[in-house]
């Protein structure tokens, strides 16, 4: 899944020489699956690992991910690149902003957030808010729910309608209806 060459192997193990016993290595991504992705490495104590971490075997030292971004580092590669002026980890994760959901094994599920991470929300975010889905139930009624600067605008009916609802029935034949769960009026969320 992920290759660490061996340069970079050598390294991750010359770091963890100089961490405390049972320090191990933690890849991670902020925001995957959009446009604004970001993927990073990090040190990862013992008191550190999740309960959804998967743990991934090299020579000297184990590698931590959270089993929900797996997807997102198909095809990963870290290598420590040394040039005339040091040296630098290099970690290239061709699926971290545009994951594999666009593939047909991918769950509606998994198509739905990615299309509102790649499409819809890049758009909410120029004023601050973003839109979830929640769930999917077996009518075909997609809930979602807003938030930031999303919850408590005046236009959300108008955002709910033509950008999210009209959207979503337009790019996913099998969803009937959106409803919002969000309490634009208390911070809270409810249906409307």
């Amino acid at each position: 899944m992920i290759n660490i060459s061996q340069n970079a192997q050598e390294h991750f193990t010359k770091l963890l020489s100089n961490e405390p016993n049972g320090t191990q290595i933690r890849i991670f991504i902020i925001n995957p699956g959009t446009p604004s992705a970001e993927c990073g490495v990090s040190f990862c104590p013992e008191n550190e690992v999740e309960e959804l971490d998967v743990e991934l075997k090299y020579d000297k030292f184990f590698v931590y991910i959270n089993k929900d971004i797996l997807s997102y580092l198909k095809n990963s590669e870290i290598d420590l690149v040394v040039d005339k002026l040091g040296s630098q980890l290099t970690l290239k994760a061709p699926y971290a902003k545009n994951n594999f959901s666009k593939e047909t094994s991918s769950s509606l599920e998994e198509k739905i957030k990615y299309f509102l991470n790649a499409e819809i929300n890049p758009q909410l975010s120029m004023h601050g808010g973003q839109v979830n889905l929640i769930q999917i139930n077996q009518d075909g009624i997609a809930t979602i729910q807003f938030s930031g600067g999303c919850n408590g605008c005046s236009m959300i009916g108008l955002t709910l309608k033509e950008t999210v609802e009209k959207r979503l029935l337009a790019s996913f034949p099998e969803i009937k209806k959106v409803c919002d769960d969000t309490d634009h009026l208390h911070g809270k969320h409810s249906f409307y």
